[in-house]
């Protein structure tokens, strides 16, 4: 008998819009409060221990991108005043309107946030870690939020063998696909989790607000990010931390508890696997 592995859902909730002008907008969905278990079980396959020990996280409504932030999208913010630094109005290598933005650094990510901030009045953010994989899993406790395995008919990673780097195309039982070799336009699979978000697996890695920490011992049980020190963003350095995989990446690490991180003030070394999504705090919409 065949067994179902993957699950297709086309989702909508309680949503707003933010008009960006020139008929740009920024969908925003709005989550309900809940807890759900982060990090991954012991026995997933191909984990990592950074991924350890599993804790039960409360986490509070809030609004999350419907979408990664397209690139019309980082062009109208970009355009906005300077809060705390220049932005690029055109940093992504694949060009696309409605393609994610990429080859953005977190301080950019902070910068296009807090212009967005001003602009609307709302506070906008990142995500924090515990937020990010919270509305990837919405509500499921597998690998992918499709369900135990992922193909490429539903999500953008390189899905052919790769001997170089000693990956695998598939997951689990699931089977090798093609490799695109670049982004794709948001949405474009129009396979939604049941939270109503796309691209969720794969694409483009996205920022979350977080200092990167090797595992979560000691981690924040209340959904809010986990800062050291200085919480003054635009003194930060280090490593924060990127989640969700990417177009280049194996299927592993677009699972939904795969976690990575990359230095959050380079500018000179931006890739075009990184990108983000943007969060607004319900209270100033309701």
């Amino acid at each position: 008998m065949a067994q179902t592995i993957i699950e297709r859902y086309r989702r909508t909730g309680l949503h707003f819009v933010e008009d960006l002008g020139n008929r740009i907008r920024l969908k925003m969905v709005l989550l309900k409060g809940g807890n759900f278990m982060m990090g991954s079980p012991e026995d997933e396959l191909e984990r990592s221990d950074s991924e350890s020990p599993q804790h039960l996280v409360n986490i509070n409504q809030f609004c999350i991108g419907k979408y990664p932030v397209t690139q019309a999208q980082w062009k109208a913010v970009a355009a906005l005043p300077q809060v705390n630094i220049e932005l690029e109005a055109d940093p992504s290598n694949f060009k696309g309107e409605q393609r994610p933005v990429e080859q953005v650094s977190w301080e950019d990510a902070v910068e296009f946030c807090d212009r967005l901030s001003s602009h609307t009045k709302r506070q906008y953010r990142l995500p924090s870690e515990a937020e990010w994989e919270y509305v990837c899993r919405a509500g499921t406790t597998t690998p992918f939020h499709f369900g135990e395995t992922i193909t490429t008919d539903v999500a953008n990673y390189d899905g052919t063998d790769d001997e170089e780097h000693k990956w695998s195309g598939s997951y689990g039982r699931g089977p090798k696909g093609i490799y695109r070799g670049e982004t794709t336009v948001v949405g474009s699979f129009e396979v939604a989790n049941a939270f109503g978000l796309y691209d969720m697996h794969g694409n483009v890695w996205e920022w979350c607000l977080d200092d990167w920490h090797d595992n979560y011992e000691g981690a924040p049980t209340d959904g809010s990010a986990w800062l050291d020190d200085n919480n003054n963003l635009y003194q930060k350095q280090g490593r924060a931390v990127l989640r969700g995989g990417s177009w280049i990446d194996s299927p592993k690490n677009c699972r939904s508890a795969s976690r990575n991180n990359y230095i959050r003030a380079e500018r000179d070394g931006h890739y075009n696997i990184i990108g983000f999504r943007v969060v607004c705090a319900v209270g100033r919409i309701l």
